[in-house]
């Protein structure tokens, strides 16, 4: 564990008349005594301070002992004026030890020191380490973290309980059949059994060894395969959790057994905050808000026997109390986060849904799967496809190149450049109003009209409802990135959610509120924190009042109809390309917004990866909607 180094030994010599060359000469003689025992003390050399006492193997048992009671400790010494009578004396001095992951601890002692042949030397006894250790005693710290401060909800309720957990894992000495056994958990837990038989054989003799930490219901799930396992132990345990292991886990994060990086992380000029036996928080807000939400701790320090056997407990000579820390708000709605969660656990592709606030940006709900990495949800950088429609469609409309009832060609195909583009299977609507067109997703009417805007065009309007910002959260989340100098057919690609368009699911439920509110803004991640960053600017309500009707469209009659009976649902669907297979992979999208409801209106963007079409998308956003009524 690295610690800073010892602080220098200050004398904090108070003026003394020189009244005869004798007396002034022992004075100094004892100070410069005293004051080279503490220094060599501090800096950590034991065998040169105990030689410098009347006894020095008692003294390096003494001072071995304190080294030993006070792990990591780093002793600062104040020393101040000697009494001298005959041949001893007595100096008061402060003790400060740095102690490690605690607050430092002082107290008032004083030194015995004894003149001989040799000049002066501290008196070898235990009071040397601290005026209350007697024979046969030494000192005991036990240090203490506060309980972990409560990440809540929108409405003030914890979100994360201490929760019964069960720690599968292997007792050496018990196991019969090593590679039997790895394979039995394996198939439990789906921990490869090479990496258990390799922790098994590497564990000192005696030593638990884990494999798994899983929640009482997950652990019964998998009891009758695993109880009789010979060298199988399953000790109990109480964890800090969430209300289950997805539950909006890319923003609130997980708190579990303090890490290397975790430590190190907290660490204050070389110093670490956190002790290896802490439980803290690895990711997410729990970690953003570590030392708020950790507080303060503590210590007790006792005196204590020598004697193992005995059982006398000692007594307290001093203590400082743990400081708890400090609740962080978040805007998440149980409610809301549990429907997400069922509505992607249903779908065995990578799924994701971002929940938002419009009018506020608060974010409701963060939810992604099992199949999932759950920090796509906020920093993934996805091509938006056809949900890209709704900024291209603001960007026609604040150029006045079209109105919803504007006719435009939707012909089958489309040539750029010498390349073509198409729509889904072709299909050709023939000459239709943009609100139809909108409605039914046509690639080709979009790339003709936005071929004519000015090039900044798409990433202005995109930038109207915050796309391409760098937000300053706890937790980041990807703005979104939109070219303003795209021409020919990445201009083209990028009018459909192609090209260079990259958005993640949480900006683009960002766009949606932005749209269903007319005031864009800043995601939220904490109830009171500071903005995130400016407020975009928004399109202005003649273009939001052309735009909301043709996203309504497109529930009511467009590509999204199976959403028709959840609300007032307004929205884009979304089919976006990917690599390089011949026919290519595609992501499937809906963005959107409901009014009203019984948890008020919400924006919200639903990515389903390598979902092949838009399709799937809209059945786990109708499954969405169904769960929250």
């Amino acid at each position: 564990m690295t610690r800073r180094g010892p602080v220098l030994l200050a004398s904090l010599l108070m003026a003394v008349p020189m009244l005869a060359g004798c007396s002034g000469s022992a004075e100094d003689d004892v100070i410069e005594a005293a004051d080279a025992f503490l220094a060599d003390w501090a800096a950590g050399d034991l065998e040169a301070a105990a030689a410098q006492t009347t006894d020095p193997e008692l003294a390096t048992a003494l001072l071995q002992q304190a080294a030993d009671d006070l792990p990591d400790a780093v002793l600062s010494a104040y020393s101040g004026t000697p009494t001298i009578e005959d041949a001893t004396a007595t100096l008061a001095w402060t003790a400060t030890w740095d102690l490690a992951a605690a607050p430092e601890w002082s107290y008032d002692a004083s030194l015995q020191l004894r003149e001989g042949e040799d000049g002066w030397a501290v008196v070898a006894e235990p009071a040397l380490v601290h005026p209350e250790l007697g024979e046969g005693q030494h000192l005991e710290l036990a240090r203490s973290l506060p309980e972990r401060a409560a990440i809540t909800d929108a409405s003030g309720a914890p979100l994360f309980t201490p929760t019964e957990v069960v720690n599968v894992g292997v007792d050496p000495a018990q196991v019969t059949d090593l590679p039997a056994l790895a394979a039995a958990l394996s198939a439990a837990t789906g921990i490869p059994a090479e990496e258990i038989t390799a922790d098994v054989q590497a564990a000192p003799a005696g030593q638990f060894v884990p494999v798994i930490t899983l929640r009482r219901p997950d652990f019964e799930a998998i009891r009758a395969q695993v109880f009789d396992l010979p060298g199988a132990v399953f000790p109990t345990d109480t964890r800090l959790l969430a209300p289950s292991a997805r539950f909006a886990v890319a923003l609130l994060g997980r708190v579990g057994a303090a890490t290397a990086e975790v430590i190190e992380e907290s660490s204050e000029d070389g110093a670490p905050r956190y002790a290896a036996t802490d439980q803290l928080g690895l990711s997410g807000l729990q970690r953003a808000f570590q030392e708020q939400l950790t507080g303060t701790p503590g210590f007790t320090v006792r005196v204590v026997s020598t004697d193992e056997n005995t059982a006398d407990e000692g007594r307290e000579i001093d203590a400082v109390e743990p400081v708890p820390g400090e609740p962080v708000q978040t805007p998440i709605v149980p409610a809301i986060q549990n429907a997400a969660d069922a509505a992607v656990a249903a779908q065995p592709l990578p799924t994701h849904i971002v929940v938002v606030r419009p009018g506020t940006g608060e974010i409701l709900a963060v939810s992604s799967n099992e199949a999932a990495d759950p920090g796509n949800a906020l920093t993934g950088r996805f091509p938006p496809g056809s949900a890209m429609k709704t900024m291209t469609a603001t960007a026609l409309l604040s150029a006045g190149a079209v109105t919803p009832d504007t006719a435009l060609p939707c012909p089958g195909t489309t040539v750029v450049d010498g390349r073509e583009f198409e729509n889904e299977d072709q299909f050709d609507l023939g000459t239709v109003p943009f609100i139809e067109a909108f409605a039914q997703s046509c690639n080709t009417t979009f790339i003709q009209a936005a071929l004519e805007l000015p090039d900044p065009a798409l990433a202005e309007a995109a930038a109207s409802y915050g796309v391409g910002s760098e937000w300053q959260l706890p937790v980041g989340i990807f703005g979104g990135s939109v070219p303003a100098d795209s021409t020919g057919t990445t201009k083209a690609a990028d009018a459909i959610g192609q090209g260079q368009v990259l958005i993640s699911p949480a900006q683009l439920a960002l766009v949606a509120a932005g749209i269903a509110s007319g005031t864009p803004a800043p995601p939220v991640e904490v109830v009171g924190a500071d903005p995130a960053g400016d407020v975009p600017a928004g399109p202005g309500a003649a273009v939001l009042d052309a735009l909301r009707p043709m996203m309504r469209q497109v529930v009511l009659s467009g590509t999204a109809t199976a959403l028709s009976d959840r609300g007032e649902v307004y929205g884009k669907t979304g089919t976006a390309e990917f690599g390089d297979a011949t026919p290519p992979e595609a992501h499937g999208w809906f963005m959107g917004y409901r009014l009203g409801g019984g948890s008020g209106d919400i924006a919200f963007a639903v990515l389903v990866e390598g979902g092949g079409s838009s399709s799937v998308a809209v059945g786990v956003t109708d499954a969405f909607l169904g769960g929250i009524g």
